[in-house]
């Protein structure tokens, strides 16, 4: 299971749920962040708030036993036609070998966010060609992808809902490692980011009818549709 999302809490706010579960059915799980976060602050200079959101990153992946990887490119310098940031997601795809993607919406409130999306589903396929020559040799499945919620959930009408019910503690405490954002959103902005994702994931409850779920919308093209059922 590879989740790739943009910046460090992305993947928290929005499928955090959903890989618990994975983890505690057995699957090994890699959470991905290819933006460094750096931008994230309007206090902390930009070096050291990308080594604190590192760090935070990992601390997060560790609430489940996570393997926690940064690509390490800039905020707001991620670009969807970028070659050399495709093959960075291709290497990463081939390293992981994943059975399922994770990533964000095409359709999100920021740039970088469509950007990763689509570096996503370009280099999902990509990495499948054994003669597209990058550091790492082709992964031969063409990974179903799964695009997560967005952002309060804006334009985004869930296909398919995972039960979070059970893991939920485990969603929190995941976000709770980022407090470089949860601080700043309460004192910056009255944001209370926990209360947010709470809402949120209740809100997806009520939909499903259950407590608490996160929600999702396959990538329905050929060579990523599947039979049977691939969340948890």
């Amino acid at each position: 299971m590879l989740a790739i999302g943009c910046h460090p809490d992305d993947i928290e706010i929005s499928c955090a749920g959903t890989l618990a579960k994975y983890k505690k059915l057995g699957h090994d799980v890699i959470l991905c962040h290819v933006a460094n976060g750096n931008k994230g602050h309007l206090i902390i200079p930009t070096e050291e708030l990308r080594d604190i959101r590192k760090n935070e990153a990992i601390s997060s992946g560790e609430v489940i036993g996570a393997e926690v990887i940064s690509l390490d490119m800039p905020d707001l310098e991620i670009y969807g036609d970028d070659r050399k940031s495709r093959d960075a997601v291709v290497d990463l795809i081939r390293y992981a070998k994943p059975d399922v993607i994770i990533t964000h919406y095409p359709d999100d409130y920021m740039p970088d966010h469509v950007a990763v999306s689509k570096l996503v589903f370009d280099a999902s396929f990509s990495a499948t060609v054994p003669y597209y020559k990058t550091s790492r040799e082709a992964h031969a499945l063409n990974v179903p992808i799964y695009y997560m919620d967005t952002l309060a959930g804006i334009r985004f009408n869930p296909e398919e809902y995972v039960d979070i019910t059970d893991t939920m503690e485990q969603k929190l405490e995941m976000l709770n490692q980022h407090q470089s954002q949860t601080k700043w959103l309460m004192e910056h902005d009255n944001i209370d980011l926990s209360e947010f994702v709470t809402a949120g994931s209740r809100f997806r409850g009520l939909q499903c009818g259950v407590k608490y779920a996160e929600g999702f919308i396959p990538c329905r093209v050929w060579g990523k549709v599947r039979t049977g059922q691939l969340l948890p």
